[in-house]
């Protein structure tokens, strides 16, 4: 039973920073494909950044430059810099995983999520 537990969110000014964690558990096999998601009242989920079992990256435009994810496989966690915050990157943000054909920032790829965590920039 794969699980995936996010912490780290929390209120922060622009211009600040926050790092979010996600633990996984559960996984028998190969690594996943593991992304950041996020989403804001009254708007879809979007991807963040995703990475592959290779441990090649991928962001969505509105993050390059700012974020960065990253994980670490003897402890089962993924990680999400995030720099220079604006008041636009608030929102619950949430981990996923899977063996998708493709690690890519689709939702729809994934099929395990943890349960979120908030992120409020002011």
């Amino acid at each position: 039973h794969v699980q995936l537990v996010e912490s780290g969110g929390g209120s922060v000014q622009a211009g600040g920073s926050l790092r979010l964690s996600c633990v996984a558990s559960g996984y028998s096999y190969r690594q996943p494909c593991m992304g950041w998601f996020r989403q804001a009242p009254g708007k879809e989920r979007e991807g963040v950044a995703a990475i592959d079992d290779a441990g090649v990256t991928s962001y969505a435009d509105s993050v390059k430059g700012r974020f960065t994810i990253s994980k670490v496989i003897r402890n089962n966690t993924l990680y999400l810099q995030m720099n220079a915050l604006k008041p636009e990157d608030t929102a619950m943000y949430y981990c996923a995983a899977d063996h998708p054909s493709a690690c890519r920032l689709d939702a729809d790829d994934y099929l395990y999520w943890g349960q979120g965590t908030q992120v409020t920039v002011s």
